[in-house]
């Protein structure tokens, strides 16, 4: 994985997806314009990588393992406040895209749309416009913030956190190694989520977990 230092006035990005096929397309539409200065695969790497690499703006993946795109992002905008984002989904949900909204002027554009889109999306976001893709047509973007909080339900960041690492199937020892925190601790907030929101059993945990944006079908 090739990783950059800042060396040039280019723009600099970096790429968050899971489908290495999807990571080589964008570098390679990227690369002529832009200074990709790493690629990563799920969240929690993006996490880690950004804030040394001090990025101009990331695109991403919103269903990303480990840590989604827009939890990631929440996260990143606190270390990196000036970062922008271009986040990448293959929902025309506009619940979600709402709550990518909430981050501030992002870019929202469907996986399978045209790459034009996604250069024009990045050009707008990087003069401080919001871009949504045109395939997304809501009645009222005046109600964003009712619709993102429909996204989001009522759950803490850690308990999104917690739920998608279960949702993706992973035991509550990786899941407490990798929150750093004790398995009592996991158990806790999954017994608290579906409690909470009527869940009884894993596969409804799982279904809720998809129905929130959490994980990718």
């Amino acid at each position: 994985m090739r990783e950059l230092k800042e060396t040039s006035g280019r723009c600099r990005i970096i790429l968050a997806d899971d489908h290495a096929v999807l990571l080589d397309a964008l570098r390679t539409l990227l690369e002529s314009r832009y200074e990709v200065v790493t690629t990563v695969s799920d969240g929690r790497a993006l996490v880690a990588k950004a804030p040394a690499l001090k990025p101009d703006l990331i695109v991403l993946d919103i269903g990303m393992p480990l840590l989604n795109g827009l939890d990631a992002a929440a996260q990143l905008k606190k270390l990196l406040p000036s970062v922008k984002f271009v986040f990448l989904t293959m929902k025309d949900d506009p619940n979600l895209a709402a709550a990518a909204l909430n981050l501030g002027s992002v870019g929202f554009v469907l996986k399978h749309s045209a790459a034009s889109e996604l250069l024009a999306a990045i050009a707008e976001v990087m003069r401080g416009h919001a871009y949504i893709t045109p395939k997304l047509k809501p009645e009222d973007w005046a109600v964003r913030k009712t619709r993102a909080q429909q996204f989001s339900k009522t759950l803490s960041p850690r308990q999104r956190e917690v739920l998608q690492l279960l949702a993706e199937g992973r035991p509550m020892k990786e899941v407490a190694y990798l929150l750093k925190v004790s398995e009592k601790t996991i158990m806790f907030h999954k017994y608290h989520i579906m409690e909470s929101f009527n869940i009884k059993s894993n596969a409804e945990l799982v279904l809720f977990a998809l129905k929130n944006g959490l994980i990718s079908a």
